[in-house]
C-alpha cells in the first residue's frame, strides 16, 4: 500500500489491518463517495454509515503512535488554558488546549501526521506540548462549545459564502461587477485585511509553500501565524489581490509592485503590495499604511526626557542637516514624520521628496519619486529648492548628487531632514564622506545624527514584576546599585499580546550632537571610532545604554534590548 498523506487514510489502513472493516465495505464507501457532491472521505462515510466504530479506530491510531485518546464530551477546559490558543488558531490547526501543568500543555489533535499545529504552539508558547488524540468532529464541536461564537474567519467564509464582509464599502480599485462565484474569495480577502488591521499588523505575508498556503501577520516586528486558506485557493486569492493592486495577473515570472486603497468602516487604508515569484507560486506581501493608527507626536517615539529636550533643540534649528539612521524597519520614516509634525506651523513651508509617499500629512507638500520618468531624489530636490521652502525632507540620501544638493540647501538657509542606512550615529559621518562629500562640507552642514532601533514594549495586560538572575544582569552589565532601584518586568503572555508578552514598540536611541570638538574631528577626516569616543565624552549614550534605561524603568525586557544591540555590546 503506498504511503498515506492524511490521518483518515492512515486510520482506514489500520482498520483494514485489524479487521474492524472489510475491503468490500471500503470499496462500497469509495464508490458511494465518487457520486456524492459533498466533500467527505471514505473514512468519514464509513463512520457515518455505522460500518466503522470511530472510537475503536482512534484507539488503534493512538496505540500506533504511542499516544492517549481523550473524550472531549467529558472534559472541562479552564479559561486560562483557552487563552493560550486563539479560536482562529484552534480551528485552523484542528486542535484544542486541554490542561496545563507548569511548562507542559496537553492538546487534543486529530491528525498525528500533521505537525504544523504542534510546531506553531511550541514556537508561540515556548511550552512542551503533549498531544492527545480525538476525532476531528469532536474537536470542532468542542471548539464551538468552549470558545463560543466569534468574528467571521477564513474557515467560516469558506463554509458560509453568504456572510457579509466586515470591510464596509468596497475598495476603490476593484471592478464593481464581480461574478457570484468570486464572492467568497472577495470576502475572504477583505476579511483577511480587516483582521490584520484589528490585530495591529504592519504587514500581511501570503506565502506559497509546497503543501500549504501560509498566511502570517507581522505584529510588533514579529511574524505571527494566522488562519490560512486551503492550498487549492492559492491561485484565486493571489489573482484577486493582484487585480486589487492594479498589477498584471498574466505576469507570473517577474516581481511586481502595486497599491490597494480599501475602506474598513469609516477608515480608509493604503496597502503597498509586492509580488515575488517562488518555486511554489507567487508570494504576496502587503504593507499596511494606516494614517489613523500612526501617532506622529515626538512623545510617542520613546525618548527619555533628557534626550527629548536635546532632540527638540536640534530640530528647531533654522538651517543645517539632521540625519536619522538605522536598518530597514527601525522606524526612521516615522521619526522624520514626527519631526515635521512638531515643527509644522503656518509660517513655515515644508516640502518632502519620498519614495514612495507612505502617509499624507496635512499642510505639507509631498513629492513622490518617479525614477521611470526621470524624477529622482536629486531632480526633485533641485526643483524643490526653487519653491522657496523653509524645511525640506529627503526620504533617503542614496548617492553623491543627492547628498551634495541636500548639503548645499542646508548651507543656504534651509533645514534638511533625511535618513541614511548606517548602524550607528558616528557611522553617518563616514558614510557621507565615503560617497564623496567633502569632510569640510559635512562638518559645516551637519547638526546632529540620531541612530535608532525599535524594541517591543511589555504587554500592559500581562506584564509582571520579576527578579532577573545574575546571568541576565550581566548581559547588560547592570550593576548592583542599578538593580536595587530598578523595576524589572516581563510579560507572562496572554491572548491580547498573542502570548508573546509584548504589545507595541518604542525606540531606543543614540543621539550625537555635532559640537565644535566633533566638527573639528570631521573636518580633519577622523574615523568613526574617534568620533564615537569624542561624542561619548560629550555625553552621548549608546543604543544599548538607552535600552538599559528603558529596561530599568520597566518598559521593555533585557532579552529584547540585548537581541537588538549585539553590535553595541562593548
Amino acid at each position: 500500500m503506498p504511503p498515506v498523506a492524511t490521518a483518515d487514510e492512515f486510520i482506514l489502513q489500520l482498520a483494514l489491518e485489524s479487521g474492524l472493516i472489510t475491503k468490500a465495505e471500503v470499496a462500497h464507501a469509495t464508490a458511494t463517495n465518487e457520486i456524492q457532491t459533498e466533500a467527505t472521505t471514505t473514512y468519514q462515510r464509513l463512520v457515518r454509515s455505522g460500518a466503522l466504530d470511530a472510537s475503536k479506530a482512534f484507539r488503534l491510531l493512538a496505540d500506533r503512535f504511542g499516544m492517549k485518546t481523550v473524550d472531549l464530551n467529558r472534559i472541562a477546559v479552564t479559561t486560562d488554558v483557552l487563552e493560550l490558543v486563539t479560536r482562529a488558531q484552534a480551528l485552523h490547526y484542528r486542535l484544542l488546549p486541554l490542561h496545563r501543568v507548569a511548562d507542559t500543555l496537553e492538546v487534543a489533535i486529530a491528525d498525528p501526521l500533521d505537525s504544523d499545529g504542534i510546531d506553531a504552539l511550541v514556537h508561540l508558547l515556548r511550552l512542551t506540548i503533549v498531544p492527545r488524540i480525538a476525532p476531528v468532529d469532536e474537536i470542532i464541536q468542542a471548539i464551538g462549545r468552549f470558545y463560543g461564537e466569534e468574528e467571521t474567519g477564513v474557515a467560516d467564509l469558506l463554509h458560509n459564502p453568504t456572510v457579509t464582509a466586515s470591510t464596509g464599502k468596497p475598495d476603490r480599485n476593484v471592478d464593481e461587477e464581480s461574478s457570484a462565484s468570486d464572492a467568497p474569495v472577495i470576502k475572504l480577502v477583505h476579511t483577511l485585511i480587516a483582521h490584520a488591521v484589528k490585530h495591529r499588523a504592519s504587514d500581511i505575508h501570503l506565502e506559497p509553500l509546497e503543501r500549504r498556503f501560509r498566511v502570517r501577520f507581522r505584529i510588533d516586528g514579529v511574524l505571527i501565524p494566522y488562519e490560512s486558506p486551503p492550498k487549492r485557493l492559492q491561485a484565486v486569492v493571489i489573482s484577486r489581490l493582484k487585480i486589487m493592486a492594479g498589477i498584471s495577473i498574466a505576469e507570473k515570472r517577474l516581481p511586481q509592485d502595486g497599491r490597494i486603497q480599501i475602506t474598513l468602516g469609516e477608515r480608509t487604508l493604503d496597502l503597498r503590495v509586492s509580488s515575488l515569484p517562488t518555486s511554489h507560486g507567487e508570494g504576496i506581501v502587503m504593507r499596511i499604511l494606516d494614517q489613523e493608527s500612526l501617532k506622529f507626536g515626538l512623545g510617542e517615539l520613546g525618548f527619555m526626557e533628557d534626550d527629548r529636550a536635546t532632540f527638540d533643540r536640534l530640530i528647531a534649528q533654522p538651517d543645517g542637516i539632521m540625519l536619522v539612521t538605522g536598518p530597514t524597519g527601525s522606524g526612521k520614516t516615522t521619526t522624520l514624520y514626527s519631526c515635521l509634525h512638531a515643527i509644522n506651523t503656518p509660517d513655515r513651508k515644508i516640502i518632502t521628496v519620498e519614495d514612495p509617499i507612505e502617509y499624507q500629512m496635512s499642510g505639507i507638500n509631498q513629492v513622490p519619486v518617479r525614477a521611470e520618468v526621470g524624477m529622482t531624489f536629486a531632480t526633485a530636490l533641485r526643483a524643490i529648492l526653487r519653491q522657496a521652502p523653509n524645511i525640506v525632507m529627503v526620504g533617503e540620501i542614496r548617492d553623491l548628487e543627492t547628498a551634495e544638493i541636500a548639503i548645499h540647501a542646508s548651507l543656504t538657509g534651509h533645514m534638511v531632514f533625511s535618513t541614511l542606512h548606517t548602524n550607528d550615529a558616528p557611522g553617518a559621518v563616514t558614510r557621507l564622506v565615503d560617497i564623496g562629500v567633502k569632510p569640510f562640507l559635512v562638518s559645516t552642514a551637519l547638526r546632529g545624527v540620531l541612530a535608532q532601533r525599535l524594541v517591543r514594549k511589555i504587554c500592559p495586560a500581562c506584564g509582571q514584576v520579576y527578579e532577573p538572575d545574575l546571568a541576565e544582569l550581566r548581559q547588560l552589565n547592570i550593576t548592583p546599585a542599578q538593580s536595587r532601584t530598578a523595576t524589572f518586568r516581563r510579560g507572562k503572555g496572554c491572548a491580547k499580546c498573542h502570548h508573546t508578552g509584548y504589545q507595541g514598540r518604542m525606540g531606543i536611541f543614540e543621539l550625537m550632537v555635532i559640537d565644535d570638538d566633533i566638527r573639528q574631528l570631521i573636518h580633519a577626516g577622523a574615523s568613526a571610532a574617534k568620533l564615537r569616543a569624542k561624542a561619548r565624552l560629550a555625553g552621548m549614550r549608546s543604543l544599548r545604554e538607552d535600552g538599559l534605561r528603558k529596561v530599568i524603568a520597566g518598559l521593555t525586557t533585557i532579552e529584547e534590548v540585548v537581541s537588538l544591540t549585539i553590535g553595541d555590546a562593548s
